[in-house]
């Protein structure tokens, strides 16, 4: 199976949905709301619990990475993160592999790190009172 991950001669299913919304949001520095958001507008959908709790799979971790880039990186809106992802699916590309992919789609685009450094200091900006000293 494409999903699945060989360690030891184990297989690792990356879909089986094993991690809290906690340990997801401490993996990628962002705030628990950050992926309620997410869930809501349809970007990632974690699976639930019999308590309602949401559970994330590895596959969901390499695609809330994938959001994270786009949005950071790329400087793209929520909009356009559901374009991609659509069209990443429709493609057949794996998770472990948007990162790259995309990246690489930014290059032939003409996007390139310093581009990428400029998105990601604006964003980085955005919703932040600016610090002023007395």
């Amino acid at each position: 199976m494409d999903k699945d991950k060989n360690i030891n001669n184990q297989p690792i299913n990356m879909s089986l949905a094993i991690l809290p919304i906690s340990s997801i949001a401490q993996a990628l520095n962002v705030h628990q709301r950050t992926l309620r958001i997410y869930d809501k507008e349809g970007i990632l959908s974690p699976q639930r619990t019999d308590k309602n709790r949401r559970n994330y799979s590895l596959d969901d971790l390499e695609r809330a990475k994938l959001v994270l880039f786009l949005t950071r990186n790329l400087a793209l809106n929520l909009s356009g993160v559901k374009i991609i992802l659509k069209l990443l699916e429709e493609q057949k590309i794996q998770p472990k592999n948007y990162i790259e992919y995309i990246d690489k789609i930014a290059k032939l685009a003409n996007i390139d790190t310093n581009a990428q450094k400029n998105n990601i200091e604006k964003t980085s900006k955005r919703g932040r009172k600016s610090q002023t000293t007395k």
